[in-house]
């Protein structure tokens, strides 16, 4: 008897079981190949899909300073340097 099933489709239209795969493919389709041999770009588009928060923060504030505008840890960082009148310390200079 015939089973009903999800499947998922990268932009080549290649099949596959779950969402991350197809996306992984198409990650690794975008960097094409790279390094002798076995290429290597399955296993950066594996590390850039496990990183793509801190990705898209990166390129947040990349965009951030394009337009100008300061990123949130360079505010906070001068936010705190404003509001501190106390000259840090060297751990290695007091020793």
């Amino acid at each position: 008897m015939a089973n009903r099933g999800v499947g998922f489709f990268d932009s080549k239209g290649q099949f596959f079981r779950t969402p991350q795969e197809a996306t992984l493919s198409d990650l690794a389709n975008m960097l094409g190949r790279m390094g002798d041999g076995d290429s290597l770009a399955p296993g950066i588009a594996k590390i850039l899909f496990d990183k793509r928060r801190d990705l898209e923060h990166i390129f947040r504030d990349h965009d951030d300073m394009l337009q100008g505008r300061a990123t949130d840890a360079q505010s906070r960082a001068d936010d705190a340097s404003k509001a501190s009148n106390v000259t840090p310390i060297n751990p290695a200079k007091s020793a």
